[in-house]
């Protein structure tokens, strides 16, 4: 492969990044502004979110919360104090363990979540087409980027 081949290679690869950026970066717009209209600061949505969708079984602590939002502890705290005084969310002792706290979703907090849930899976309905094409196209880029290292 030479010099031209690999250049363009590359910026084929990152127009497609740049592509698939630009389409997640509008859906994260979108739902930062869905937060904001629903009366929640994003964070708080990405919480609750985090809290209300936890697999079965998994205790939803801080240092779970935490690692799910890339955020430090006290961080979370922060947003663990705003949400339970908003009455979106409650805090127990946890009974295997009373140094922790388990995070649940209130009623008022399922229901902001249920409507904000519902404006994204709509969003996200209409943007699928193009964020499947943008994927694929990472997909062929990345494929073709390791092809020609290879050879």
């Amino acid at each position: 492969m030479n010099a031209r081949s690999k250049k363009s290679d590359s910026q084929l690869l990152l127009k497609t990044l740049a592509e698939f950026r630009f389409e997640l970066r509008q859906f994260l717009h979108f739902s930062e502004r869905a937060a904001l209209e629903a009366g929640l600061q994003p964070q708080q949505h990405q919480l609750l979110l985090q809290v209300a969708g936890a697999p079965e079984g998994q205790a939803v602590t801080i240092a779970y919360a935490a690692g799910r939002l890339s955020l430090r502890h006290h961080s979370v705290v922060e947003l663990v104090d705003r949400s339970e005084r908003e009455g979106l969310l409650v805090r127990t002792a946890d009974t295997v363990d009373r140094r922790r706290a388990i995070l649940e979703v209130t009623r008022k907090g399922e229901l902001v979540m249920d409507r904000l849930a519902g404006d994204h899976a709509r969003e996200l309905k209409e943007m699928a087409p193009r964020l499947a094409k943008a994927l694929k196209r990472i997909g062929m880029s990345a494929q073709d980027s390791a092809g020609s290292k290879s050879r």
